[in-house]
């Protein structure tokens, strides 16, 4: 919160390079933290590679191709966890049955004394199977940010803040309110299941851009047909309407991340087998790079397409000129593809034991 309001305040207002320094002085107190603690932090040492049980259980299944599974698989298949595993053990279930032709036990397969395969690469055990498986900141430029009828105006950048204030408001009030009032409606101990916390989060994504692209069609409305209060330092009129009416979305933001982001981290974390998790943790931010990369790919793709035609660009630089409000309507109408998507996954897709007592058919249903 301090980078987007005292920060921004100072490089809009007093110095760029004062502005710039005091995140770099941060930055490098933190390193001096990070380094300092190091001599504390508990480094359990590496025990192989948890993709190379992965690999082979393709290798195996795919040398297994032409067997057929054995009626009783729960009971037929190879089944084996080390001693010293970390991981849960995991059920057999119905999803991927060709992986499953990894754990079929042939005349040529060799078991070890301690019950392990001698040739991962031709038996894999069902264990091994089973684990495989800112365009609001543009818009500030272009709107009153006065406070009242004074003379302080807010920096554009700071606006972001009401996302965060919306994200820490929610989750302790959802920590200790809805919660428990949920788990005694549900008897579930999160109150509700994990898929259908994303879906929500999702769906509060839909309306937010739904609702930025309302209030940027009233205000590109009302700095076209009503007298504006001054113009950018791109030359594009600055609409008399408030700022303030940026809050909704921004704050619709904020609880889609509360309940998107704050699902997907205990998702991947719970879901993934135990000696997976750094890679876990690592999926959930590969997303955001790759989604970052996806929304840059958009806007070059909607800069083309719009730039020749007969309405002009969509996100011109002066708003005023571009329909930005279409844009957020295109990227709504990506979200509901992707809302349906997800929804077909999660009535697809089965929970470990005991990381929540729900069905992922339960989080579809109360989701739509």
């Amino acid at each position: 919160m301090v980078s987007v309001t005292a920060i921004v305040y100072v490089q809009s207002n007093v110095s760029w390079a004062i502005g710039l320094g005091i995140p770099a002085f941060l930055m490098l107190l933190s390193c001096v933290m990070f380094f300092v603690g190091t001599n504390i932090y508990v480094i359990v040492k590496p025990q192989g590679s948890p993709l190379s049980s992965v690999l082979h259980v393709l290798v195996a299944a795919t040398k297994k191709r032409g067997l057929k599974l054995p009626e009783n698989s729960a009971v037929s298949l190879f089944s084996y966890i080390p001693a010293k595993s970390i991981n849960t053990k995991l059920p057999r279930t119905e999803q991927f049955r060709y992986l499953d032709k990894a754990a079929i036990i042939t005349d040529e397969d060799q078991i070890n004394p301690d019950g392990s395969s001698t040739n991962p690469s031709k038996l894999c055990s069902i264990q091994q199977v089973e684990e495989q498986q800112t365009y609001a900141v543009f818009q500030a430029l272009q709107m009153d940010r006065h406070l009242g009828s004074g003379s302080f105006e807010v920096p554009a950048a700071t606006y972001v803040i009401f996302t965060m204030i919306a994200l820490s408001i929610w989750i302790p009030l959802y920590d200790r309110i809805i919660v428990p009032s949920l788990r005694r409606l549900t008897g579930k101990e999160g109150g509700i299941s994990m898929l259908q916390r994303m879906g929500i989060g999702m769906i509060l994504a839909i309306l937010c851009t739904l609702v930025s692209g309302l209030v940027e069609g009233n205000r590109r409305h009302i700095a076209l047909t009503r007298p504006t209060i001054g113009i950018t330092s791109k030359g594009g009129s600055v609409s008399s309407m408030s700022g303030l009416w940026l809050v909704p979305q921004l704050a619709l933001a904020g609880l889609s991340e509360g309940f998107n982001y704050i699902a997907q981290i205990e998702f991947y974390y719970k879901q993934f087998p135990e000696n997976m998790r750094s890679i876990a943790g690592s999926s959930f931010f590969a997303g955001l790079a790759l989604s970052s990369y996806v929304s840059g790919f958009l806007i070059t793709l909607v800069h083309r397409i719009t730039s020749g035609s007969k309405t002009g660009d969509w996100l011109d630089d002066d708003l005023n000129k571009g329909k930005l409000d279409c844009f957020y309507y295109v990227i709504a109408g990506l979200g509901i593809l992707n809302l349906g998507y997800f929804l077909l996954c999660a009535k697809w897709y089965r929970y470990k034991n005991g990381a929540d007592h729900s069905t992922a058919e339960m989080a579809t249903k109360h989701i739509v």
